[in-house]
C-alpha cells in the first residue's frame, strides 16, 4: 500500500506499507498511490493503556444512572422502570450525588416488581434489591418483604453479613477510577477461596467472583467496541484487569485492534485494598514470584503507593513497572517513582469529568494531589494515559484535551497530551514514531498535526491502519 502526500514532523512525504509494516518513507516514491493523505498528519494509532473490555462492552447492554444520565431519585426510578416488569436490569456509572446512599431497600422503594442490580461508578460496588436476590437464591421466597427485614434484622447470619459489609464498604473519600472488575464468566485473580455471607443489606463490595455466576449473562458486542475505538483512531489496549483467566484472549478477539491482556502476555496485575493491604515485604515477595514479569500496580490512595514503592524497592524494579491510575501521588514520592524508573499509567481526565464530586468525596489533604500529570514529566517520571473505560469515556480525543484544560497546574500543552495514547504498549512512557520498520498501526488525519493539536477531537480521524490493513472507515 502506497499512502501519498501525508505530513510527518511538518514534511510532506509518501509512505509504503508491506507485511504489516512500514517499508518506505520519501518523497516520490514510485507505484500506484492508494490513499491520498492531501497533507494531513500521518501518526502513530492511538493505544489506551488502560481499559477494561468486556466491561465497556457490556455498557451497552446496561442502563446508564450516572450523574450526567439522571438528575436526581425520580429520574433514576423511572431509567431503572423502563424494560418489562419481571427482567434483569443492570445499571452502571451511580453516583451518591443522584439519589443518596443505596442499599436493597432502597431500590425496593423504588422498583419492587423486577430484579436490579446497581454498579457504582468506581466499579468496586453492586447494589442489589431483594427481586435480584432472590432470583439469585440469596433470599428465601417471602423474605425480605417486611420492614423487619432492614437493617439489623436476619439474626445471627444477618448480623455477620451487616458486619462484613460495614468493614467492606467503599471509602467515599477515594478517587479511585475503574476498580479492574473481572470478566464476566472468567475466574478473578483476587477471588477468595471462601465468600462470606450475603450482605443483608445488598450491598456487595467487591464480590464480582462470586456474583457473576447468579446474574444472567450480560450480551457483549465487541466488534461494535472495536468499530467505534477504531473511528477515533485507536489500534491497540491493553485490557487492565487483574490477572484474568486464559479464556479472556479468546473472548476479545473478535476486535480487530492489538490487545495486550495483563497477566497473559502483558505486566501482571496487582490490586491494592486499604482493607486488605499486605506489608511491604509480603508485596516484594509477591512480586518477587512473578519475575522477571513487570507489575502493574493499581494503587488509589497514599498508602498504597508508599507500600507499593517500598515492596518495588525491596524486590527491585524491572523495565515495564507501572502504576495503575496514581489517583494520589504525595510530592514526595515523585524523586522515589522517577529513581525507580516505574512508569505511571494515569487519568487525567477525572479531576475534570468528575471535579464536582471531588471536591467534597475527597479528603482535602488529597486534592492538591489528585491524578497528577505536568509535576510527573518534571521530575522525569514515564507518563502516558489510559481512558479506564468504562468508568471514564472511552475516547482518548477527550482525555487528551482533558488534560490541556485541567483546572489546576498539572496541565499539559496539547502535544504533550496526545502524546499519552502513542506510547509502547510495553514501555507506555516510550512515545512511537512513524518511522521505517515500525509496524504499521496508523492514524490518517484530516488535517496537518498543528491544527489536530488545536481542536484534540476524534473528529480529524480520516483513516485507522492495523498492520497495514484499514479498519476505519470499514469496507461494510
Amino acid at each position: 500500500m502506497l499512502i501519498a502526500h501525508v505530513e510527518i514532523d511538518g514534511r510532506i512525504v509518501d509512505v509504503r506499507l508491506a507485511g504489516g509494516r512500514i517499508v518506505e518513507i520519501g518523497t516520490r516514491l514510485g507505484g500506484p498511490v492508494d490513499v491520498d493523505g492531501r497533507g494531513g498528519a500521518l501518526i502513530p494509532g492511538l493505544h489506551d493503556h488502560h481499559i477494561h473490555l468486556a466491561a465497556t462492552a457490556a455498557e451497552a447492554a446496561s442502563v446508564p444512572v450516572g450523574r450526567g444520565d439522571v438528575r436526581d431519585a425520580d429520574a433514576f426510578a423511572a431509567a431503572l422502570r423502563r424494560g418489562a416488569p419481571g427482567e434483569w436490569v443492570r445499571a452502571t456509572g451511580y453516583h451518591e450525588s443522584v439519589a443518596g446512599e443505596l442499599d436493597r431497600w432502597r431500590l425496593d422503594a423504588l422498583v419492587p416488581d423486577r430484579p436490579v442490580r446497581v454498579q457504582h461508578r468506581t466499579g468496586a460496588l453492586w447494589v442489589w434489591n431483594s427481586a435480584a436476590m432472590r432470583a439469585a437464591g440469596l433470599l428465601g421466597p417471602g423474605e425480605g418483604d417486611s420492614a423487619a427485614t432492614g437493617p439489623g434484622a436476619g439474626g445471627a447470619a444477618g448480623a455477620v453479613a451487616d458486619a462484613l459489609d460495614a468493614a467492606e464498604a467503599p471509602n467515599p473519600a477515594s478517587p479511585a477510577g475503574g476498580v479492574d472488575p473481572p470478566v464476566p464468566g472468567l475466574a478473578m485473580a483476587t477471588a477468595r477461596t471462601w465468600h462470606p455471607p450475603a450482605p443483608a443489606d445488598g450491598r456487595f463490595w467487591r464480590q464480582d467472583a462470586r456474583l457473576r455466576d447468579l446474574a444472567p449473562p450480560t450480551s457483549l458486542d465487541l466488534p461494535a467496541v472495536g468499530r467505534a475505538a477504531a473511528a477515533r483512531g485507536v489500534t491497540g489496549f491493553t485490557n487492565a484487569d487483574p490477572q484474568p483467566a486464559p479464556g479472556l484472549s479468546a473472548l476479545l478477539a473478535p476486535l480487530p485492534q492489538r490487545v495486550v491482556v495483563m497477566g497473559v502476555d502483558g505486566p501482571v496485575k496487582f490490586l491494592l485494598d486499604d482493607a486488605t493491604l499486605p506489608g511491604p515485604d509480603d508485596l516484594a515477595a509477591r512480586f518477587a514470584a512473578v519475575r522477571p514479569a513487570p507489575v502493574a500496580v493499581h494503587c488509589v490512595t497514599r498508602t498504597q503507593v508508599l507500600v507499593t514503592l517500598l515492596a518495588l524497592e525491596a524486590a527491585g524494579p524491572v523495565p515495564g513497572d507501572r502504576i495503575e491510575h496514581g489517583s494520589v501521588l504525595p510530592e514526595e514520592t515523585l524523586p522515589w517513582l522517577a529513581r525507580l524508573g516505574v512508569t505511571v499509567v494515569t487519568q487525567p481526565h477525572f479531576p475534570v469529568e468528575r471535579g464536582r464530586e471531588y471536591a467534597t468525596d475527597v479528603d482535602p489533604d488529597d486534592r492538591p494531589h489528585l491524578y497528577r500529570l505536568r509535576s510527573l514529566a518534571d521530575a522525569g517520571i514515564p507518563v502516558a494515559a489510559g481512558t479506564d473505560a468504562p468508568y471514564g469515556t472511552s475516547d482518548p480525543w477527550r482525555v487528551a484535551h482533558a488534560a490541556v484544560h485541567r483546572p489546576d497546574g498539572e496541565r499539559v500543552d496539547p502535544r504533550a497530551a496526545l502524546a499519552l495514547f502513542l506510547g509502547d504498549p510495553a514501555f507506555p512512557g516510550r512515545v512511537r514514531r512513524v518511522r521505517v520498520g515500525a509496524a504499521a498501526d496508523l492514524v490518517l488525519l484530516r488535517v496537518p498535526l498543528r491544527d489536530a493539536l488545536d481542536v484534540l477531537c476524534a473528529d480529524v480521524v480520516r483513516e485507522t491502519f492495523v498492520g497495514g490493513q484499514r479498519l476505519f472507515p470499514s469496507k461494510e
